[in-house]
């Protein structure tokens, strides 16, 4: 969408896509909209894990407890069930899922299998973007008056006009653009608490092989998981803030996460969106 900032100003039903790396401020901007005025906050991860990939989450899982043979019978015969309870604060069966590549000993995938699971976010992630038209209807229908829709970090890689038009179409991007402390707390983040990550199979391919060269190792299955994510994220970090700018000079608009972090309420953050539309 396409606003002067008067229009926005003035729109009775805003609705706002948030584009940035996790941990940039899109949750913080979230909340602060959200206490003041009724918002639909429509999460793509929570989507992501609640509907597209709830299946593989659960398919994984069982296998697991069928590693073990009491267990495996408990399961065959229905006296235990699995669930995946998952919430908006709490996602943490689509990181497991996703994974890490690496060492099966230590916690990480064959290169093989994370290919896969990575596969699978995309298209999970794909389809709960194309999503956010049918979840504005809903909203509506349920009294809303705004909506929200809180994307992942790895939006910037879907690399599908078809779903940043939709969204623009149906939203107003907005990308939170991370100062140079923003980008540190990001990275140090990063090193203290190695996450899963989805990445661009083109851009994993280039960097599994520098580290296995810089490594001297051979096999994606030599690799520390912990250790890879720490020493990939500030080139995950540099390879997606171009592709950030590219959508929102496109299809929306950018506000600095240093600007975001000093506003109080919803009102604040209106008058520093309806600033950016001025520009």
């Amino acid at each position: 969408m396409r606003f002067s900032a008067e229009e926005f100003s003035q729109s009775k039903h805003k609705r706002l896509t948030l584009l940035g790396m996790s941990g940039v401020g899109k949750t913080h901007l979230s909340k602060l909209l959200s206490a003041d005025e009724k918002w639909y906050h429509y999460s793509g991860d929570y989507r992501i894990g609640a509907e597209y990939l709830n299946d593989a989450i659960l398919s994984n899982i069982k296998h697991k407890i069928r590693q073990d043979e009491d267990l495996a019978e408990l399961l065959n015969n229905d006296s235990i069930r699995v669930k995946n309870h998952i919430t908006f604060d709490n996602l943490s069966s689509v990181s497991s899922f996703l994974g890490k590549v690496g060492n099966p000993e230590q916690g990480g995938l064959p290169i093989d299998e994370f290919i896969r699971r990575q596969a699978l976010f995309y298209q999970a992630e794909t389809l709960s973007m194309l999503d956010v038209p049918a979840f504005i209807e809903r909203a509506k229908a349920k009294g809303f008056n705004h909506f929200i829709n809180d994307a992942g970090g790895s939006l910037c890689e879907l690399d599908d006009d078809k779903v940043y038009q939709s969204l623009a179409e149906n939203t107003l991007i907005v990308y939170i653009r991370a100062n140079e402390n923003n980008e540190f707390a990001l990275i140090e983040r990063a090193k203290n608490k190695p996450k899963p990550l989805y990445y661009n199979q083109e851009f994993l391919k280039k960097q599994l092989d520098i580290y296995l060269q810089e490594n001297q190792l051979i096999y994606a299955a030599q690799i520390n998981p912990d250790e890879f994510v720490r020493w990939i994220f500030p080139r995950l970090l540099e390879h997606r803030k171009p592709k950030y700018e590219a959508i929102a000079q496109q299809y929306g608009y950018t506000i600095n996460s240093e600007d975001l972090y000093q506003c109080q309420n919803a009102n604040e953050v209106f008058e520093l969106i309806g600033a950016t539309l001025c520009r």
